[in-house]
C-alpha cells in the first residue's frame, strides 16, 4: 500500500529538467577552438554600441575585478543535453554593468563578444534577468581556463552557448542579429524549457528580420 506514496516522494525529490536533458553529475569541458591565453595586462571588458551616453566603456582586468560582487546559484542547461543543477556562480551581474554603462531606450538586444571573434545575441530582456552574471568564480572557486577564466557569462534560463566563455565585452544593439552559433543553425532564442535547440525550430518573430 505504501509503494505509490513512497514512488511520489521520490518522484518529487528528483530534481525537474528541461525536456531532452539529462543530469550531469560533473562539469563537462565544452567549447569550440583552443583555449586562449590569459594576459591580464592586456585584458579589456568593453560596452559599447547604443549606450545612452553614446560613449565607449572600458575597464582593465584590476577595474572589472574591483566592481561589486554578486552570486546566484543557478542551473546550466548545455545543448548537447546534459544540465548541472544549483551551482553558486560569483562574478559582476549583467544588471550592474546595464546600471553603471546604461543602454539608450532604443537599444532592444545585446551582442555578447568572446576571445577570436565569438559572439552570442541575448534580447535585452534576457541579458537583463537577475539571474544573468559575468562569472569569475563556481563555487567560490576562481574558473579554469578551460572553463571561461577570466569571464564567462551565464544566463540560467537560456542553453549555456549563451552565455560565451572569455567575455571581453557586449555590445548594445537597435536590432536582432545572429552571433557566432546562430549563424551556424542553432535557434536565435535558445530556450531549453522550449527546446529551442535548432533554427529550423524558429516560429514567426523569433529571429533576425531579414
Amino acid at each position: 500500500m505504501g509503494q505509490p506514496a513512497e514512488r511520489a516522494s521520490r518522484e518529487a525529490a528528483e530534481p525537474e529538467l528541461p525536456p531532452g536533458q539529462r543530469l550531469q553529475r560533473g562539469w563537462p569541458v565544452t567549447h569550440y577552438g583552443p583555449v586562449p591565453k590569459f594576459r591580464p595586462e592586456r585584458w579589456e571588458f568593453r560596452v559599447f554600441g547604443a549606450t545612452a551616453d553614446q560613449e565607449k566603456h572600458c575597464w582593465t582586468h584590476e577595474e572589472f575585478s574591483a566592481l561589486p560582487y554578486d552570486t546566484v546559484v543557478a542551473d546550466l542547461h548545455c545543448v548537447t543535453k546534459f544540465s548541472m543543477l544549483g551551482a553558486e556562480w560569483g562574478g559582476v551581474s549583467a544588471r550592474t554593468l546595464l546600471e553603471i554603462a546604461p543602454p539608450a531606450p532604443s537599444a532592444t538586444h545585446v551582442m555578447v563578444w568572446a576571445e577570436y571573434g565569438f559572439s552570442s545575441n541575448l534580447r535585452m530582456a534576457d541579458f537583463d534577468s537577475d539571474r544573468a552574471i559575468f562569472a569569475t568564480h563556481k563555487g567560490g572557486e576562481l574558473l579554469t581556463a578551460e572553463h571561461g577564466f577570466p569571464l564567462r557569462l551565464v544566463v540560467p534560463h537560456l542553453y549555456a552557448w549563451k552565455g560565451p566563455k572569455w567575455v571581453r565585452g557586449i555590445e548594445y544593439m537597435t536590432a536582432d542579429r545572429r552571433g557566432f552559433w546562430e549563424e551556424r543553425g542553432y535557434h536565435n532564442l535558445g530556450d531549453p524549457w522550449q527546446e529551442q535547440r535548432y533554427s529550423y525550430q524558429e516560429e514567426p518573430g523569433d529571429g533576425p528580420e531579414l
